[in-house]
């Protein structure tokens, strides 16, 4: 027998011994004994603790579950104060922005404590299983930091921003309290920077489609705020100068008709002088084209933007002032010629165009000509940029003088009791993200702020990859109303100090038939010998610092091409005709440096919204 018994049990078995007793002698009984191992005792415990365990995986389970609702419900209602605190901030009502904002704070400070705890941040180490939960806590904190450094600190500035507090009756400007409120601007910007460069590293989880998409969202929204905090901040330490704070400014101000296609956006159409002091500004001396002088001295912008533009006359003929895409270049040109027409030193130059000019109507309303015709945001941009070319087609100097009186009527209403500043500033806000209005400022630590920001139109001197397409109309017509274009970006991987990529343009010719004047369709310069209706491009392509062009084609041809330079970028120039209701497609290949940076592609602001695609891939520094 096995010594090592452990238990026995109530049944009785008969004595082995009873077999050699007398018949009358007692019987005996003795209770059987169950023999169990050690081992049988190890899975005993095994069974009981594995039950225990499985009770603790399912508690830890369930309270995570609980924990994540927390966490969601909680970040939701942070998300929802916030946006209440962001509306009540530009609605000029404190307290509720106050309440809002405390609000926004403490429920996004539950969703950090949530998702923070030891049980949480066991969860989270786990490799692969935990991945949504880190995700979590990224999110987490970073929505706590929007809140407390973001929010919280902007409320506190009080309602300098509101709207309809910044814009006053007649269009003026609130200056002081601007000014007032650029310190902790500059703060809430540096902190919504910060804030932003830590929701785009957040990880990816690898299930879990909710915190994916929450991840998602985040990264979109402190990415938007960042640019909006940054460019207010910008606004209050700039604009109450620029606006007359410390003494009158005078400013340039270009009309581009993009139906005849420029670096900066269209050919300057007409022109006035926006005359601001103590944040109200002013617009007089409205005068085409025409009105400036073709008699000017030149204006010398460096030896690269003379062999590059010099042969036609850019700092002399108003017409070709702006062929560069660097817009601080048609400034001072209009600056330059204004000074020779006037006597007068503006302190800067602003663009506009058409479509920006629809935005505008869209927040203020529409505005009536001296016949009764009705201009509004649906219609300005066709009349402006089409019928009023066919319109005026014998009589080119009232086509101007209506095209000036479109202008003065808008800006009467600008200047005039703002129903709704909001939109107003929203407007402006669209124009200025779609580069349909440029700033540039003759004070050089102003112009040094605004260079680095979307109102500048500058083409950037640094190394990063970069496709700056560039369209001049070079037939002396107004097609480009009619041009849509396609621009494709790609480029190898980043092995390597060299890689391969391609620009693709494609230009497509809308124009339903020939039937236009011609000052409309015909080609003034037709060295192509092309029909009537074809568009002819002088296109353009600034690439890549250092970056070498190995072949060129139109459809599938080689063709011609001229090299430049322009501001450290190669410049490759070639003549495309796109023919009526027909695509022209132009390949670039070229061999540029594998350097750091993303990949920008900026958008010439044309009448069209072009497609813009970029396969760059992102190399380390």
């Amino acid at each position: 027998m096995d010594d090592n018994v452990t238990g026995t049990s109530g049944d009785e078995i008969p004595d082995p011994q009873d077999a050699t007793r007398p018949a009358d002698a007692p019987r005996r009984v003795r209770k059987r004994t169950t023999v169990r191992s050690k081992a049988y005792k190890r899975r005993r415990r095994i069974i009981a603790g594995g039950s225990v365990a499985a009770l603790v995986v399912v508690a830890f389970g369930a309270w995570l579950g609980y924990t994540a609702r927390e966490a969601q419900a909680n970040l939701t209602e942070a998300r929802q104060h916030a946006q209440l605190a962001k509306d009540a901030l530009l609605d000029g009502n404190p307290v509720d922005a106050e309440r809002s904002s405390a609000d926004a704070d403490k429920y996004a400070s539950r969703a950090f404590d949530n998702t923070h705890s030891i049980p949480w941040s066991v969860a989270a180490a786990v490799p692969w299983l935990g991945s949504p939960f880190e995700t979590s806590q990224q999110i987490s904190a970073v929505v706590k930091g929007l809140t407390s450094e973001v929010l919280t600190p902007a409320v506190a500035a009080g309602t300098s921003l509101a709207p309809n507090e910044l814009i006053a009756a007649g269009g003026k400007v609130n200056l002081q309290p601007l000014r007032d409120a650029a310190p902790v601007l500059g703060e809430t910007a540096a902190a919504a920077e910060q804030l932003d460069i830590e929701a785009q590293n957040i990880s990816e989880p690898t299930y879990l489609d909710a915190v994916i998409d929450a991840r998602t969202q985040l990264q979109v929204q402190t990415e938007e705020l960042a640019k909006l905090l940054g460019n207010t901040a910008i606004a209050a330490e700039i604009a109450p100068g620029m606006l007359g704070a410390d003494g009158p400014r005078s400013y340039f101000m270009a009309f581009q008709t993009n139906a005849e296609a420029r670096g900066t956006g269209g050919l300057l159409g007409g022109y006035g002088v926006v005359r601001a002091n103590d944040g109200v500004a002013r617009v007089d001396s409205l005068g085409r084209n025409s009105d400036l002088p073709m008699n000017s001295q030149p204006l010398d912008l460096g030896p690269e933007f003379a062999a590059q533009y010099g042969r036609s006359r850019p700092t002399t003929d108003s017409r070709n002032s702006n062929l560069s895409s660097h817009f601080p270049y048609a400034a001072q040109i209009w600056k330059s010629l204004w000074a020779q027409d006037s006597g007068e030193q503006v302190d800067g130059a602003i663009a506009t165009d058409p479509v920006a000019l629809s935005y505008v109507l869209g927040a203020i309303g529409p505005v009536t000509m001296p016949d009764g015709e009705v201009i509004n945001a649906d219609n300005v941009v066709e009349l402006t940029e089409s019928t009023s070319y066919v319109r005026f087609a014998n009589d080119n100097n009232a086509r101007k003088q209506y095209l000036q009186t479109v202008a003065a009527r808008v800006i009467d209403k600008m200047t005039g009791q703002i129903t709704s500043p909001q939109k107003l500033l929203d407007a402006l806000g669209r124009g200025v993200s779609e580069r349909r209005i440029a700033v540039w400022s003759a004070h050089a630590d102003e112009q040094a702020v605004l260079a680095g920001t979307p109102l500048g139109h500058t083409v950037p001197e640094d190394p990063a990859p970069f496709a700056g397409v560039v369209i001049n109309n070079q037939a002396g017509g107004k097609l480009d109303y009619y041009l849509t274009r396609e621009i494709d970006y790609t480029a190898e991987s980043c092995e390597g100090d060299t890689r391969r990529s391609t620009v693709t343009v494609r230009l497509t010719n809308t124009v339903p038939s020939a039937e236009f004047p011609d000052y409309v369709a015909g080609t003034f310069i037709n060295t192509l010998n092309v029909p009537k209706g074809t568009n002819v491009s002088a296109l353009s392509l600034l690439a890549t610092q250092g970056a070498q062009l190995r072949n060129v084609t139109i459809d599938g041809k080689p063709t011609m091409f001229l090299t430049g330079k322009e501001l450290g970028h190669p410049v490759f120039d070639t003549l495309v005709p796109i023919r009526l209701g027909a695509t022209t497609e132009v390949k670039y290949e070229l061999t540029e440096p594998t350097v750091p940076g993303e990949a920008r592609v900026p958008v010439q602001p044309l009448v069209d919204d072009p497609t813009v695609t970029v396969n760059v891939p992102v190399c380390g520094g």
